[in-house]
């Protein structure tokens, strides 16, 4: 895994409202079919947990662990090693088929169960997760409120003590022409380039920093930790 795929790798190409597209709508409908239609492509990059993910789990341990946008299910397989049972949620059921199909052909389907769902609207009851992790999707919800929102059904859906690793593309990667210090980051469209050269747009808000940790605020968690890491914001929180 090379660091370009905390924020971007594959076939990836932005263009941000700094200087092009803006994008509106809540998209959900969107989302789904974007990844829907890429990804067999799309799970075929997405092969290695990253390390950021495996190091907030070292250590951790519990009942049910969470994983919020869990694309092809890479973050499931260390996930299930540390919990007793693991569900993996995503919008798309594309991405879901490929998520499945890894956890058979890697013989951990019995541990892991993956459901269809929205991010704003976690298909799990309240207080059931020890463990969780939503990365690299929040930043496809729109609006703000949306994305607030849905970090507060993180909260909603850990258990007391439970802990979850939240991240987003940030304007601190080098690819994007943002001021890394800047108060508010800004939507985009980056393109997937299929093979053939087909490109499939979807919708990113890219976070300053101070924005993450005011979206973060302004939900029902508590920000144990945050900070940047390979062109992304990452947090860790806690229910309130």
């Amino acid at each position: 895994m090379s660091p370009g795929e905390h924020a971007g790798g594959g076939g990836e190409r932005s263009r941000s409202d700094g200087g092009a597209d803006r994008v509106g709508g809540d998209g959900v409908g969107a989302t789904a079919a974007t990844y829907d239609r890429i990804a067999a492509h799309f799970s075929q990059t997405r092969e290695y947990a990253w390390p950021e993910v495996t190091s907030f789990l070292d250590g951790r341990e519990g009942a049910v662990g969470l994983d919020v946008g869990c694309g092809n299910g890479r973050h499931c397989e260390p996930l299930r090693e540390r919990v007793d049972e693991a569900v993996g949620v995503d919008v798309s059921a594309g991405l879901l088929r490929e998520a499945r199909t890894r956890a058979s052909e890697r013989g951990y389907d019995g541990t892991v169960s993956f459901v269809r769902g929205d991010a704003g609207a976690l298909p799990v009851g309240d207080g059931r997760a020890d463990v969780a992790v939503y990365v690299a999707a929040l930043h496809h919800l729109r609006p703000r409120e949306r994305r607030v929102a849905s970090l507060s059904e993180v909260a909603r859906v850990l258990a007391p003590g439970g802990r979850a690793l939240v991240s987003a593309w940030s304007t601190a990667h080098d690819r994007f022409e943002a001021a890394a210090d800047a108060e508010a980051g800004f939507d985009a469209e980056v393109d997937w380039t299929l093979p053939g050269g087909e490109t499939v747009p979807r919708f990113y808000h890219i976070y300053a920093p101070a924005e993450f940790d005011a979206d973060l605020a302004a939900s029902d968690l508590r920000v144990v930790e945050s900070t940047v890491s390979s062109g992304n914001c990452y947090a860790v929180v806690a229910p309130e």
